[in-house]
């Protein structure tokens, strides 16, 4: 099964290729040092046909320009260019390790599916995991063969610590939550330097604490944190900084810094661990499945790696001064089956021994010959108060390493890597305008989240449901159970997640917007991403884009062909763009649209459903579920959302037509299937999905006939605005075929032409074409609840719900009973979708940015001749595009310190505000609080909250910070 997507060369010219003209090249590899480094540009790129036509597609919102290049001299920029062009692998070697691999789907071989139950946090550091590896600080290579991570242990703890702590989706009073505190700090792309702070309690780490003081709140109160236990009290705790630096693409050094923040003296067992993934006592049949590997001790005292996938590799660990050597201790990474299940393990030698050597003081838990598939430098530190040791660390393949492991070369290597990724950094923040040194700070540490979010990913659905040859046989219940039917599905690659620990698995959606940041500082990891999601051995047959591991069959908003085309329109200057790519992933979106057109439109009349559409409990019931009393739901944001799909198709199909007049045929499909879905919405049954007397976009419920409107103002009603384009005649006149499609059905459907609004001069079209579901009116109509503080507007965003909720709820009275749906800004008080995400009041991040590129769309049609009143009340009017600033500027505001200090992300927690070693930390949650900012759910997703990067590189390059 091939593992990674490489672009297809279009068919060469048949005129004869001119020499390779830097103008076309992709602007990552412009600067290339050899031809070499080229060789995997397109051919229609690299030897673009005589005469051309780049077809001029308006309104790419006004974005900051790629800034890679500006940054491809730099040492960062060639290792980028030199793994682009798979001229060496510089991506080799990652922060790709899971945070929590146990208690995920993965792992789950039960017949019921509860993977929480099946996997515990009890059970991971005694138990083989089947599909990856978890731990702390992790790095790994790209396939996780093999493995490092930090373990630590204060002398107080029950447990070694060797992966981060939470509560499962029923031990939280909000579902699930990490409850740890850590960092990401510092990465470059290629992972060439790469930085992470944790934060470890000297007290006796509170596990059961945590657990019990959660399930007994409710869930209308707060989360019991970690730091509401006390043990960071009076600073007695360490800060645990990891960092990575590659000399070469083989030879990672790191550098452990551990710093005594308490004010007395304490002592600190710290393991750095290398291990092999266990992929040998499965009886797997694929790709991946290897011979057992090996890990022992040289007469040096280096470790070496022998696996027969990877060169010899070697592992080192050098003595910090003023403490005593490190032992080396080995076992296997093999399950502890006398401990879990009371069977006799065919080896003494197990997972958990280093737990039971250090901890419980067991010698012989561990291999005395000093040999095995896990091993570690066991240090014994004594930190004064206020102090720190470093211990340094090497894992280099043996071909690549150098005659001293801890030279002078070893600090000066880290220097410069650092100093690198600063020069780096330094031309980003230049290239995006004027942005100040807190902006920065956010950039970096948003950029750092999205780096070190790349996991190693391996999920085979038919493997997994059918069990391997060398274990016991799955229940049969699964078989037609969770995913069954997409038994297709080979997932072993790199993905960016959500967060992971929270979300450590892929999220098709989420993805779409990790991409946008990710395009600023790695085009190719970005395009090969998307395109990832939409090979043979992800998308269904059927063309459904597989949702999460949760439910690959979940229905998500359709945003993959807006990330394709904005990717497109981001990596390059017009002329340069990489078609390839576009041409690429436009055939497979063609096969999810058709998915979406005879799935999810029942009734054949361009009003869709889709089910929750990634919005969790947003309605007033399940919407995956069948409704109460029967009947189908008719959802504004489903309709809206293949409404945007539609314009999104359009631009793209128009942009290929200027390359291949073959696409002005499938242009014209979209286009009216646009119109027609716009019609559907505003005029079906009489107004549609729009009420005329609220003044606003509605779901409704169609039951034998009768239509029941949901009076909900919330998110669902605001998707409309997103599905929004902008046509140049310039570009319609060029493409004869479509304008000659395009100008008869202006004539002859007049039904329809009232969805598409024309700029008119003299009584004559002329310039631009504005395809829009709400009309002029009823856009004025929707933006004053957008821009009133009362209903969307908070100090933050907007919310995804409406604030006049909170003292008038909304009812529905269905099938005898009674539903309703209140503003709650903060964690959800509903059990609906879990408890861990809320969209009744607080602001999301991905939403909001739509929002903000479709003001950007009206502003360029309409100009200065649409002024609204923002804030609502205040008097003041600005334009579509100053709004969209102002939206942008409030969602960057919830990182940013106030005069004390004080960043709205992180509540009322002081430490964040005053305390010099937290006070620079800033994390990026998966929702905020309505009306404080507070951030909520997951703490580091900076998977889609990571578009607070790309909003202020926007923002300080048109100088509106």
């Amino acid at each position: 099964m091939p593992r990674k997507s490489k672009l297809v060369p279009a068919p060469p010219s048949k005129s004869s290729a001119p020499p390779i003209r830097s103008e076309f090249l992709p602007a990552r590899l412009v600067h290339a040092a050899d031809e070499s480094q080229v060789s995997a540009i397109p051919n229609h790129v690299r030897h673009p046909k005589p005469g051309t036509r780049f077809a001029k597609i308006a309104p790419a919102p006004a974005h900051a320009p790629a800034a890679i290049d500006d940054t491809i001299n730099t040492a960062e920029g060639k290792r980028l260019c030199t793994d682009a062009s798979r001229h060496k692998n510089w991506k080799r070697w990652g922060p790709y390790l899971a945070e929590r691999q146990w208690s995920t789907v993965r792992e789950d071989y039960s017949a019921t599916g509860e993977c929480w139950e099946y996997f515990p946090h009890d059970h991971a550091r005694s138990r083989a995991y089947r599909w990856g590896e978890d731990g702390l600080l992790g790095w790994t290579d790209r396939e996780c063969r093999l493995c490092f991570g930090v373990a630590l242990w204060n002398e107080k703890d029950p447990i070694l610590k060797e992966r981060l702590f939470g509560l499962t989706n029923r031990e939280g009073n909000h579902g699930e939550d990490v409850k740890e505190l850590y960092y990401y700090l510092d990465s470059t792309p290629t992972h060439s330097f790469a930085r992470a702070l944790y934060k470890y309690p000297q007290a006796e780490f509170p596990y059961e604490r945590l657990i019990a003081e959660n399930r007994a709140r409710g869930i209308h109160q707060g989360e019991f944190e970690i730091t509401d236990s006390g043990v960071f009290n009076e600073n007695r705790y360490f800060d645990v900084f990891a960092t990575f630096a590659k000399a070469d693409a083989n030879d990672t050094l790191i550098r452990l810094r551990i710093a005594n923040r308490g004010p007395e003296a304490a002592k600190l067992h710290v393991l750095p661990t290398l291990w092999f993934r266990n992929t040998w006592v499965w009886g797997c049949r694929y790709e991946g499945c290897t011979l057992k590997p090996s890990l022992s001790l040289t007469g040096e005292g280096i470790v070496q790696a022998d696996h027969q996938e990877l060169e010899q590799f070697l592992f080192a660990a050098d003595t910090p001064p003023g403490q005593p050597a490190p032992e080396w201790i080995f076992t296997e990474n093999e399950t502890n089956s006398q401990r879990l299940y009371g069977i006799e393990q065919y080896t003494p030698y197990v997972k958990d021994a280093f737990h039971e050597r250090v901890v419980h003081n067991r010698e012989a838990a561990v291999n005395p010959l000093k040999t095995g598939t896990k091993a570690a430098a066991w240090y014994v530190l004594t930190i004064p108060a206020g102090e720190e040791v470093i211990i340094r660390l090497r894992l280099t393949s043996k071909s690549e390493a150098p005659p001293q492991m801890f030279g002078s070369a070893f600090d000066e290597t880290i220097a410069d890597r650092e100093s690198e990724m600063n020069e780096y950094y330094h031309i980003l923040r230049r290239s995006s305008g004027a942005m100040d040194d807190q902006h920065l700070q956010v950039v970096r540490q948003g950029l750092a989240g999205l780096l070190w979010s790349k996991q190693f990913y391996h999920y085979s659905v038919r493997d997994w449901l059918e069990g391997d040859p060398s274990q016991p046989k799955p229940p049969a219940a699964r078989l037609e159970g969770r995913n069954h039917n997409w038994t297709h599905l080979f997932n072993r690659d790199i993905i960016s997640m959500p967060d992971k620990w929270e979300y450590p698995w892929y999220a098709s959606w989420d993805l779409a917007f990790h991409m946008i940041p990710f395009a600023t500082i790695d085009p190719q990891f970005t395009k090969e991403q998307l395109l990832l999601l939409l090979r043979e051995w992800y998308l269904h047959p059927n063309g459904q884009i597989p949702a999460y591991e949760f439910s690959f069959d979940d229905v998500n908003p359709p945003v993959h062909a807006w990330a394709c085309w904005r990717v497109y329109k981001m990596t390059a200057g017009r002329g340069q763009r990489d078609v390839n790519f576009l041409a690429q992933a436009f055939h497979k979106l063609l096969i999810n649209f058709t998915w979406w057109v005879n799935r999810k439109d029942p009734e054949g009349n361009n009003v869709f459903g889709g089910g929750f559409l990634g919005m969790d409990n947003i309605g007033a019931f399940d919407r995956n579920q069948i409704l109460p009393g029967g009947g189908h739901l008719e959802q504004a944001d489903g309709t809206a959302w293949m409404a945007f799909y539609c314009g999104t198709m359009l631009s793209m199909a128009l942009e290929l037509a200027g390359y291949d007049n073959s696409y002005e045929g499938v242009a014209s499909k979209f286009f009216e299937h646009y119109v027609t879905i716009a019609d559907a919405m505003n005029t079906l049954g009489g107004t549609g999905l729009w009420d005329p007397d609220a003044g606003f976009y509605h779901d409704q419920i169609s039951i034998q006939g009768t239509t029941i409107r949901l009076p909900i103002r919330s998110m669902v009603g605001l998707i409309p605005l997103l599905a929004v384009e902008v046509l140049d005649e310039e570009t319609t006149a060029r493409l004869p075929q479509f304008n000659k499609r395009l100008n008869w059905f202006l004539d002859h459907r007049p039904d329809l032409r009232q969805h598409i609004s024309c700029m008119e001069k003299g009584g004559a079209r002329t310039g631009k074409m504005l395809l829009a579901i709400p009309s002029r009116d009823r856009l004025e109509r929707v933006l004053k609840f957008v821009f009133d503080e009362t209903e969307f507007l908070s100090p933050y965003g907007l919310r995804s719900l409406s604030k006049a909720h909170e003292a008038n709820p909304a009812r529905i009275r269905l099938d005898g009973q009674e539903f309703t749906v209140g503003y709650i800004p903060g964690e959800s008080t509903t059990s609906l979708f879990g408890g861990n995400s809320n969209w009744r009041g607080p602001v999301w991040f991905p939403v909001n940015y739509l929002l903000i590129e479709a003001l950007q769309r009206y502003d360029y049609f309409y100009g200065d001749g649409f002024k609204i009143e923002c804030p609502a009340g205040s008097g003041k009017y600005i334009t579509l595009g100053e709004a969209a600033d102002e939206l942008g500027r409030r969602l960057v505001q919830l990182f940013l310190p106030d005069a004390t200090g004080r960043r709205p992300c992180h509540g009322d927690d002081q430490r964040y505000a005053t305390d010099k070693n937290f006070k620079d930390l800033v994390l990026f949650y998966e929702y905020f609080h309505g009306d404080t900012g507070r951030g909520c759910g997951a703490s580091h997703q900076t998977g889609w909250t990571g578009l607070a990067v790309k909003l202020i590189q926007d923002l300080a390059h048109r100088g509106k910070l």
